[in-house]
């Protein structure tokens, strides 16, 4: 009873660990993409809002 419990048991972390290598492992890989400056509506806000404050 206490052998077959224990073994449950390791199976799960066994899994619970896969699970996560392989879903670190992905979004390690995951390509990000960022907007170009040029088309950024937010830059200009940005710049207004550090010339007022100076």
């Amino acid at each position: 009873m206490l052998l077959s419990v224990l073994i449950i048991c390791i199976v799960i972390v066994i899994v619970v660990l896969l699970l996560a290598v392989l879903t670190t492992s992905k979004a390690y890989s995951y390509k990000h993409s960022v907007d170009p400056i040029e088309n950024n509506p937010h830059v200009e806000k940005d710049e207004e809002k550090d010339k007022s404050s100076e």
